[in-house]
């Protein structure tokens, strides 16, 4: 057996403070598992006789039904186990199980995990215990979390080290009970941190001693390596075997240099990929992060990191990428679906400002139409109230159009026609490509060609917007890549299923829909049939607007707070009253920050903490 499997079996939550005998007794009947990628644990006609415990890496598993098709059940992480009370059947369990990454798993036969709970009470009762804590998650309530116990913090430069110190001050704030092994004396007597320095007389310590020392912090909620990205091959093979995560800490300037050392760990041939997180620091003036077309090809996702506070026009959106990062290291996912409205959309951008103005950090927004248009604008990190400002002023009709019949309704069509739309985005968003935007963002659209919902999470920003606001006769679809594309609340207004779908275990939708009134044009409820006749455009967007009104009920069922402003008094076209929308976004939000700051506080307690009794 591998000398660092006794090591990795104490900090596992399944024997943390187990006794030392009880450890030694399972280890000498187990045997340890190591997987390869996608090397598969059980099958569906195999008999489940086994408690298997993972130490290292993660597991995925499947149902298979008798047709043979297969849809996600679960991931099972480092600290996690798999059938300790199924096992009891012994008989076949219809899942396949198979490793993510290169993964860990120590394996008992069932009868002998039972025989051991009745000769140690004390691991008996942390079993039951831990086990029940699991189900309590999966029972009562929807949103769960797993933060990761084995964190590496990898720097390109010496300049991020300061970054890494901000990042666990912010965890020690939430109550994290931290160690600290690093090449680096910069932790030595850092208040609340247990430091062991990497290297004793010039040499790099011996694995025997790391494996000791993680044993002996088997009580601290955290073990963290601080390195330095000039390691050796041997260094890095062995950190990344013993980790759940890595963070790598790049300038924004670096970017070739880092992707270079990336490609030399040689990332997706170990499977490393899906452990591996840069945090971009924005130096400067620089707004965005740099453009990596093969980044996602070395790391599952990235965050981006300010020096100071935002100067204008930039948002308090633009500087949450610390606290994001904390939310990703503790398992927390916030995701904002904005759904469709036309001019109603910007109702978002007051909603958007509340959650900023009460220190809800966004993780990921995904739009639709007009929640596309306001969501990328927000990802980009412009300030919510500058935006309503500059779309008010960009969208006003002009001098003729105010001047005649429904002037606001030929505006809207002149724009589409004329392609007016691009060009005034661009000075704002410029050519940047969605993936190096301060908040990741997603824009739903539609693809005639296969009548399917097509999610944009990379390319041109622009182009993201464009592709989701392009309503249907206002414009001619937009032909790219083999795709004919148009407005996508055609088919998915309110895309609180596509942040599910990325991860987001707490979702917020916003519907300026949910609400229509009982009025078109002249035309009222029993009303005379006299007036002025409905145009075309009216008649195109009121379509719309049923459309997304009888979606609604459908696009929040996977949302776990949904805000509905009342917007029925403004026209769909009424652009330039974006601010006094925004305002009524504003009113509907603090309504519920109570509620989701109660919400919130059952999701992680640490982050967002109780006052008085009450949810912060």
């Amino acid at each position: 057996m591998n000398d660092d499997i006794p090591a990795l079996l104490k900090v596992h939550e399944y024997f943390r403070g187990a006794s030392d005998e009880a450890v030694r007794d399972v280890l000498a009947v187990a045997r340890v598992r190591h997987l390869a990628t996608g090397e598969v644990v059980h099958q569906p006609e195999d008999t489940l006789a086994s408690v298997g415990f993972i130490l290292r890496g993660r597991l995925k598993a499947v149902k298979v039904d008798s047709s043979g098709r297969e849809t996600p059940f679960r991931i099972m992480e480092r600290g996690e186990q798999m059938g300790m009370m199924l096992g009891a059947l012994q008989e076949p369990v219809p899942v396949r199980v198979f490793s993510l990454e290169p993964s860990t798993v120590l394996q008992v036969d069932h009868a002998q995990a039972m025989e051991l709970t009745l000769k140690h009470p004390d691991l008996r009762s942390l079993w039951l215990k831990t086990f029940a804590g699991t189900l309590r998650k999966q029972f009562f309530g929807a949103t769960t979390k797993r933060a990761p116990m084995m964190l590496v913090l990898i720097h390109e430069s010496p300049a991020s080290r300061p970054v890494a110190e901000r990042l666990l001050a912010r965890l020690r704030d939430v109550g994290e009970n931290l160690a600290v092994l690093s090449d680096s004396d910069r932790w030595q007597g850092v208040t609340g941190v247990r430091f062991r320095s990497l290297v004793a007389n010039g040499q790099s310590i011996e694995p025997e001693e790391i494996r000791n020392q993680v044993a002996e912090w088997q009580d601290t909620n955290r073990i963290i390596f601080d390195v330095s990205a000039q390691m050796t091959p041997d260094w890095v093979e062995r950190l990344m075997r013993l980790v759940d995560r890595a963070v790598y800490f790049v300038s924004s300037t670096a970017s070739d240099a880092a992707v270079a050392r990336l490609q030399a760990f040689d990332v997706p041939a170990r499977g490393w990929r899906d452990k591996i997180s840069i945090a971009w620091l924005l130096e400067g003036n620089a707004t965005v992060a740099p453009a990596v077309p093969t980044l996602r090809d070395y790391a599952i996702r990235d965050f981006k990191i300010t020096e100071g506070p935002p100067r204008h026009p930039m948002g308090w959106g633009f500087g949450g990428g610390m606290e994001r990062l904390v939310h990703d290291l503790r398992g927390v996912r916030i995701g904002v679906a904005l759904g469709g409205g036309a001019a109603r959309g910007m109702t978002h951008l007051g909603v958007l400002k509340v959650l900023e103005e009460s220190g809800i950090v966004v993780d990921m927004i995904a739009g639709t139409s007009a929640g596309a248009l306001t969501g990328v604008v927000y990802a980009s990190g412009l300030d919510c109230d500058y935006s309503s400002d500059c779309f008010a002023k960009d969208l006003r009709p002009s001098w003729l159009f105010r001047h005649i019949t429904r002037g606001s309704h030929w505006s809207l069509l002149y724009k589409y026609r004329r392609g007016h739309f691009d060009p005034m985005l661009r000075p704002y968003l410029h050519d940047w490509k969605l993936e190096q935007l301060a908040v990741p963002c997603l824009s739903v659209t539609v693809d005639l060609v296969s009548g399917k919902s097509v999610v944009r999470e990379r390319g041109d920003a622009v182009h993201a917007i464009l592709e989701s606001i392009n309503i249907p006769v206002l414009s001619v679809p937009i032909v790219r890549n083999g795709q004919a594309l148009i407005d996508g609340g055609l088919v998915n207004n309110i895309p609180a299923d596509v942040l599910v779908a990325m991860g987001c275990n707490f979702v917020i939708a916003v519907s300026v829909t949910a609400k229509m009134e009982s009025k078109f044009c002249d035309i009222k409820p029993d009303g005379p049939t006299m007036g002025r006749k409905p145009g075309v455009v009216q008649t195109l967007l009121r379509s719309l607007l049923v459309q997304n009104y009888n979606l609604n009920a459908f696009g929040v069922q996977p949302a776990d707070l949904v805000i509905e402003p009342d917007v029925t008094g403004f026209d769909m076209t009424e652009f330039v009253r974006a601010k006094e929308m925004a305002a009524i976004g504003k009113a509907a939000a603090r309504e519920q920050i109570p509620q989701l700051r109660q919400l919130l506080n059952r999701l992680d307690p640490q982050l967002f903490p109780a006052v008085n009794g009450q949810p912060a």
